[in-house]
């Protein structure tokens, strides 16, 4: 990053800024990546990949009004741009505007059918669309099958479970199809919540083994850096965004999302996660 940094200082008007602005979007430095970003848009007012970094940022922030505008505006300059498709149809289906969602995200699925984050946005904006479409339709199939990020369908029709079943621990939380969420005790063993791999298989047991011991790992990275006690950690992998924070009992509150969601939501969602593990923990405790 200092690189693009020095570039930058050399030449106002480099196109650098535009990654510069993406990696400090990714650290979280969202104020200094928008004031980047803007400088940039400055020199460079018809640049899709310019206002397409500032509606990340702003969808970070959760300023999701600006966002979809500057996405709007990506696509005036370069239609069919699959990033601005993909974040118009996100924000729609956070308002509710499903027609619109589907539309976006169709669009964008036709561009790159192999993108399979937009291919499960798309299905569950399609499933969330079902109950309107097919208003006769008053019985719901039982719920058979654990709700996980390949199933769109049974994650919008079994907000009740959640109440008997912990592998539905944050079914009422997450958003999106592309979400799951897990609750793991110190041992890495799953007090809650579920993850179904692309085949629909239950992986939950198995991710909990392999993260067994992160909780414990990150307390001693926190002390020998002086940084204090450790509250979460965001990386991204090539599949998906996770997310981890510390949870009762040294147990550990795992997130996943598409690499398609914006950071600012994920840290809003592990937040919600955290909340929804506590009080659940606080009920079987009581």
């Amino acid at each position: 990053m200092s690189r693009l940094s020095d570039e930058l200082a050399r030449d106002p008007a480099s196109l650098a800024f535009v990654p510069l602005g993406e990696a400090l979007r990714r650290r979280g430095q969202l104020d200094l990546a928008r004031r980047v970003a803007v400088r940039g848009l400055e020199r460079h007012p018809h640049l899709a990949d310019g206002h397409d970094l500032l509606a990340r940022i702003a969808a970070d922030r959760g300023e999701l009004e600006r966002a979809f505008d500057e996405w709007d505006m990506v696509l005036r300059l370069a239609d069919g741009h699959l990033g601005a498709l993909r974040g118009m149809g996100f924000i729609c289906f956070q308002q509710g505007r499903l027609d619109e969602a589907e539309r976006y995200l169709a669009a964008a699925a036709s561009i790159d059918p192999s993108d399979e984050g937009i291919a499960q946005a798309l299905a569950t904006v399609q499933g969330a669309r079902l109950p309107q479409q097919e208003p006769e339709v008053t019985e719901q199939p039982p719920v058979e099958d654990v709700v996980g990020p390949g199933d769109a369908a049974t994650v919008l029709d079994a907000p009740q479970a959640g109440a008997h079943d912990p592998r539905y621990l944050f079914v009422d939380v997450l958003e999106d199809a592309d979400q799951t969420a897990l609750l793991l005790d110190r041992d890495g063993l799953v007090l809650g919540g579920a993850y179904l791999d692309h085949e629909g298989s239950d992986v939950a047991q198995e991710v909990g083994a392999e993260l067994s011991g992160v909780t414990d790992a990150a307390r001693r990275a926190t002390r020998h850096l002086a940084l204090g006690d450790w509250t979460s950690i965001v990386f991204e992998t090539e599949v998906a965004v996770v997310a981890m924070a510390p949870a009762a009992d040294d147990g550990l509150l795992v997130l996943a999302t598409s690499r398609a969601t914006p950071l600012g939501l994920v840290r809003r969602l592990l937040d919600r996660c955290g909340a929804q593990a506590a009080r659940w923990l606080g009920e079987r405790a009581a």
